[in-house]
């Protein structure tokens, strides 16, 4: 299990964001799903051997790897190396591996998912705010079937198309 330290901050607060987060999630579901916007996002595999980590987010029932979107004119390495240090406080030198790209429709939107996998030799300190991110977890293979993840991540597992 990875070592994890959360942003010291007032519980009401964090409740708060948390709450915030959750109703603003849900309401752009219903919009996504009008609308069908076009999305763009990064996400990083980490593994430690061969577990890999993923986290829970404070507004989706799934588990998922530690990313999000890109920001206009990012490209998707940067925008993975930004939502890990923002995410879970890793700030990686070394070099992410491109992992193929992964299309669907999931919450609502037309979604392009870049992936990125990163190798580690043992799990580092992880810095979690409570707000968007409330848990992590380093996962072995074998239990990653029966777990409930996000499209995108079973997209990647599954060795589907990207």
């Amino acid at each position: 299990m990875p070592s994890l330290e959360r942003v010291p901050s007032s519980t009401f607060i964090d409740g708060a964001w948390r709450l915030v987060l959750r109703i603003g999630f849900r309401c752009a579901r219903v919009w996504w799903h009008i609308r069908r916007p076009r999305h763009e996002g990064a996400l990083v595999a980490i593994y430690v051997g061969r577990d890999v980590l993923l986290v829970k987010s404070s507004y989706r029932a799934e588990w998922n790897f530690p990313g999000g979107s890109l920001h206009r004119e990012e490209t998707p390495e940067a925008a993975a190396r930004r939502e890990m240090e923002e995410e879970i406080g890793l700030s990686s030198g070394t070099a992410l591996l491109p992992a193929g790209t992964a299309s669907g429709v999931w919450d609502g939107r037309r979604d392009r998912v870049h992936f990125f996998e990163l190798h580690l030799e043992r799990m580092p300190e992880l810095r979690l705010d409570n707000r968007e991110i409330v848990g992590a977890r380093l996962v072995p293979p074998d239990e990653l079937p029966g777990m409930a993840l996000t499209e995108a991540v079973a997209a990647y597992l599954g060795g589907l198309p990207r």
